[in-house]
C-alpha cells in the first residue's frame, strides 16, 4: 500500500471519538472526523442540562487537531461505497480507504402521532436547547433510563413543577425487584406522579391521549421513549436492520461493504448470549475503539480479532443526591445486587467522568 491510509469517521460522539483516539495510534494513517457540531457535550448529562445545570463541554477541533486528527464541521449526506467517498452538506467530498460509521441515535418522533409537532425530545444537546422554560404541568413519557433521570432531575431542581412520568411499563421494569422499588421510592419522594401500564396513542397541543380514551393534560410533553438512527447507511446501500442500523460481523466490519466499520448506537453488534448490544455509552466506547483496532490489524496484514464484551453494571441518576447501580450478569440480565442512595450517586458521577475521559482525544 502506498501513501497514507485514509480513515474517515462519521460522528463525534462517544463511539466516534473513541475510534479516533485509537486510530491516532496507527502509524501512517490520515484520520478525518466529520460532525456538524463544534462541541462535545456529554450526552449522559443531558438531564442535568435540562434542569439548568452547567455541564462539561469542549471544542472538537482543538482536541482532535492536538492529536493530528483532521476535523470537518459538516453533515455527511451520502456515502459512495464504490468510489469510497463521503459527500457533505458543505459540498466537500472526502475520500476514504476505511470508514467508521458512528452517527449514534436520535429521538424517535415518527411512531406516535403528534410527537414531532407537540412534544420535546432530549436525545441531543440541540433537542435540550429548544425546550422552553418549564412551568405548570409536565408529562415525561417513557419509563426507561432517560425518562427516569429526566423526571428525577427536574423534580429535584424544580419542586414546584407538576410532574407526571407516563410509561407503558413500570419504570425500570428491566431491572431487579430491589432496583425497581428504589426507583419508585425515589420518584415518590421527589413528588413525581407515576402513571404506568398506560399507552400514549397521540400527543396534542394540550397533553396526551391515552389508549383507554383518557386525556392527560400537560403544558409540556417531554418525549423520552424510543430511539431512531439516521437513514444515511440505508440510503447509501449498506446492509442494515429494519431500524436502519448497520449490520456488522464480529470484528465490527459491515456485512455488505468490507471497507466500512460501524460502532455505537448506529450498529447492530452481537453481544453475550446472542443478544444485540444495547444503546449506551458503555457500548459506544469499547465498540468505537474496537472498530479502529480492526482497521489497524487489517492495515498491518493481520486478521482482526472478534469483539469480546460483557456487561458489568447499569447506573441511574435520581437527582444529584441519589442514584442506583444495578450489577449485571455478562448478558445484561440483572443480579440481585444493587447500590443505592448517595454512594450510588457518587459511583455514577465517577463513571460519567470516566466515560468522558475515555472519549476525550
Amino acid at each position: 500500500m502506498t501513501g497514507a491510509h485514509r480513515i474517515v469517521i462519521l460522528g463525534a460522539g462517544y463511539a466516534g471519538l473513541a475510534a479516533a483516539k485509537r486510530a491516532a495510534r496507527i502509524r501512517g494513517a490520515r484520520i478525518t472526523v466529520i460532525d456538524p457540531r463544534t462541541e462535545f457535550v456529554e450526552r449522559v448529562r443531558l438531564h442535568q442540562l435540562l434542569a439548568g445545570q452547567a455541564v462539561p463541554r469542549w471544542e472538537l477541533r482543538e482536541r482532535l487537531e492536538r492529536k493530528g486528527i483532521e476535523f470537518l464541521r459538516a453533515r455527511a449526506t451520502a456515502i459512495d461505497t464504490e468510489a469510497r467517498t463521503v459527500r457533505t452538506d458543505t459540498g466537500a467530498e472526502i475520500a476514504y480507504d476505511s470508514l467508521i460509521y458512528a452517527l449514534g441515535s436520535i429521538a424517535d418522533t415518527r411512531t406516535v402521532p403528534g410527537v414531532a409537532e407537540y412534544a420535546h425530545t432530549v436525545a441531543t444537546p440541540e433537542d435540550t436547547a429548544r425546550i422552553p422554560a418549564l412551568t405548570g404541568r409536565v408529562a415525561v413519557v417513557g419509563g426507561g433510563s432517560t425518562g427516569i433521570e429526566v423526571a428525577a432531575e427536574l423534580a429535584e431542581a424544580n419542586p414546584d413543577l407538576d410532574l407526571t412520568l407516563v410509561s407503558a411499563e413500570e419504570p425500570a421494569a428491566w431491572l431487579s425487584d430491589r432496583a425497581r422499588s428504589h426507583v419508585a421510592a425515589s420518584l415518590n419522594r421527589l413528588g413525581v406522579r407515576v402513571r404506568s401500564g398506560v399507552k400514549v396513542v397521540e400527543v396534542t397541543g394540550s397533553g396526551l391521549e391515552l389508549a383507554d380514551g383518557e386525556h392527560l393534560d400537560a403544558e409540556t410533553v417531554l418525549w423520552t421513549t424510543g430511539f431512531a438512527v439516521p437513514d444515511l447507511a440505508a440510503a447509501s446501500g449498506l446492509a442494515v436492520d429494519p431500524r436502519g442500523r448497520v449490520l456488522t460481523d464480529a470484528t465490527l466490519r459491515s456485512r455488505s461493504h468490507p471497507a466500512v466499520y460501524a460502532a455505537g448506537d448506529a450498529a447492530v453488534i452481537a453481544g453475550p448470549a446472542d443478544r444485540d448490544l444495547r444503546m449506551a455509552c458503555a457500548t459506544a466506547l469499547p465498540t468505537g475503539k474496537h472498530a479502529a483496532t480492526s482497521i489497524a490489524a487489517t492495515i498491518a496484514g493481520n486478521t482482526p480479532v472478534p469483539l469480546t464484551f460483557r456487561y458489568q453494571l447499569q447506573c441511574l441518576s435520581l437527582g444529584r443526591r441519589d442514584g442506583l447501580i444495578q450489577f449485571l450478569e455478562s448478558d445484561d440480565t440483572p443480579t440481585r445486587r444493587v447500590l443505592t442512595g448517595r454512594p450510588a450517586a457518587r459511583v455514577k458521577e465517577f463513571i460519567v467522568r470516566f466515560a468522558a475521559s475515555a472519549a476525550r482525544p
